[in-house]
Formats: structure tokens, sequence, C-alpha cells
């Protein structure tokens, strides 16, 4: 695995666990925040080929 896709990989894993935080504490905007950042991470490694199935079910 190349250092791109295992940053990816990380940063997604990391917006999972803030936007699960975020959620249980009842911080909408937070909520909607992580959830854009989540989205972008994807989009990103969507275009670039890394599959995160395996690390996101979101």
């Amino acid at each position: 695995m190349d250092a791109f896709t295992a940053g990816i990989l990380q940063r997604i894993e990391n917006t999972e666990a803030d936007l699960d935080r975020a959620r249980r504490a009842g911080d909408d905007f937070l909520v909607e925040v992580e959830q854009a950042e989540l989205e972008d991470l994807q989009r990103l490694a969507n275009e670039h080929g890394v599959r995160y199935g395996a690390v996101s079910n979101a």
C-alpha cells in the first residue's frame, strides 16, 4: 500500500470516528461539517481508485 492510499484510508477512518462523536454529542453543525469532509474524502478515494469499503460503510 502506498503512502497516498494509507493516508486517505486513515483520514476516512478518523473522519468517520469524528462524525460518530458529533452525532452522539448532538452537535448538528459539526455533523454537517464531518459529513461533508467524509464525502470529499470518499470522492477523492474514488477518483484515485482507492477502495475504502473495508474501512468505511458510509
